[in-house]
């Protein structure tokens, strides 16, 4: 337990230094099972040169690069603002219908990108034009995207969830089945968000100009093609027909496609595309074996199983232990981005909510959803930063001060998947 708490500190240390985490957890978890063995470099060389090996030859974890490049051809194909036209042209005419239309086009966009960054990014440059035009507050405007942003975390297909797969063995094609009403019900609190915003102050969102049955019929063909590759890339998933690698290739030959016949493809831009699917691909990859070496000095310093019997010892409800872990979360949320924080505790903790007789599939979701809250929540909320970023003429506290209600909203629906698991494990049940 000791040699545990000192590696934990050690790695904090490193990544306050800026040391990225995939570095900081590989170097802790090798001189960490080094230690334990009498510093037997040797042995701690074998294990983590095994885990790197593995997981680089691991087929399953090739769904992961499938998926980022199929996000990067939707994003050079430009529908993120066919996206946002056809949400506006049955939400625009209402109030606040422009932030709804926002939520919904992120929702979507979020879907094909599984980044919430990507997602926070460009439909910044996207919808905040728009909502300027109109007489929308800086808050809400800049809140509805950034709040809308971290749906992508969670909406399959999520990068996120493939990773805490890796770390605790279960399956993607499990998760992303329960990960879709969720992320349904977070978009549907978010607009109910919005409503309760322009409710208060009428002035913070007026309504749209209203388009006339023919434009939504126009608008909602323009994304028909993105509507068709969600459909059979997820419908493929749930349905059987494919494995999450099979969909994850695919999606990304329906999105090259996609982008091929809207002339959206040069050869300058397709290598952008391959170079940057590679370079993230690289980077999720290094986290993921880092911290895997991380959990093999955790496991062996028996850290899950001393929590596990101290947790027993105290005889407390198993919910009870649950909300102690969320409250963990939450706090951590506040000063690591999202995941850090998941690599950091999913090999901790999994272990004791497996011993406490909790789903591990539902408890990902409730993790995830978790990890939504803290990408808008100050003071580190990396969505707030990435849209800083993309709107500098606006001030920071104006988002956070915006982004209020939509993490209240969060709030009350991670207390639902809480007290009703059904509502992850109800179509993963159905479906298989």
């Amino acid at each position: 337990m000791i040699v545990t708490l000192i590696g934990f500190g050690v790695l904090l240390f490193l990544i306050l230094l800026r040391m990225p985490i995939a570095f900081a957890m590989g170097v802790v978890g090798f001189f960490g099972y080094a230690a334990l063995g009498d510093w037997n470099f040797n042995s701690a060389l074998t294990v983590s040169a095994k885990r790197l090996i593995d997981t680089a030859q691991d087929y399953g974890l090739s769904v992961i690069p499938m998926f980022i490049l199929m996000g990067n051809f939707i994003t050079k194909a430009g529908l993120s603002q066919e996206l946002y036209r056809a949400c506006y042209a049955f939400l625009g005419h209402k109030k606040g219908g422009l932030a709804m239309a926002t939520v919904a086009a992120c929702g979507g966009f979020s879907a094909i990108s599984g980044s919430s960054l990507a997602t926070s990014a460009t439909m910044a440059q996207v919808a905040m034009p728009s909502m300027r035009k109109y007489g929308y507050s800086d808050g809400l405007a800049a809140a509805s995207i950034a709040a809308g942003g971290t749906l992508g975390i969670l909406i399959p297909p999520s990068v996120i969830l493939i990773i805490y797969a890796v770390l605790t063995e279960q399956s993607v094609r499990d998760l992303f089945a329960a990960g879709f009403i969720p992320g349904l019900m977070g978009i549907v609190l978010y607009i109910v968000a919005t409503r309760f915003v322009v409710w208060r102050n009428p002035k913070a969102g007026p309504c749209g100009e209203k388009l006339a049955r023919a434009e939504r019929i126009q608008a909602l063909r323009s994304v028909s093609s993105i509507l068709g590759l969600f459909a059979l890339v997820m419908g493929g998933i749930y349905g059987g027909i494919f494995t999450p690698t099979e969909a994850a290739g695919v999606g990304a030959f329906g999105a090259f496609l996609i982008a091929f016949f809207r002339g959206s493809l040069t050869w300058s831009s397709l290598r952008d595309i391959l170079i940057d699917t590679a370079r993230t691909s690289t980077m999720l990859f290094g986290v993921v074996i880092g911290a895997l070496i991380y959990s093999n000095f955790v496991n062996r310093a028996g850290l899950p199983n001393d929590l596990v019997d101290f947790v027993s010892s105290l005889g407390t409800e198993p919910l009870l232990v649950m909300l102690m872990i969320l409250l963990i979360y939450i706090l951590m949320g506040t000063v690591f981005e999202s995941l850090s924080m998941l690599l950091l505790t999913i090999p901790v903790f999994y272990p004791l909510v497996e011993s406490l007789g909790f789903d591990l599939v539902w408890f990902g979701i409730i993790v995830v959803v978790v990890t939504e809250i803290s990408l808008i929540t100050p003071p580190v909320g990396l969505n707030i930063f990435v849209l800083k970023g993309v709107i500098k003429d606006i001030q920071t506290s104006t988002i956070f001060k915006g982004v209020t209600p939509f993490w209240c909203v969060d709030i009350l629906r991670l207390a639902l998947l809480l007290f009703i698991p059904g509502l992850s494990l109800w179509l993963p049940s159905l479906l298989y």
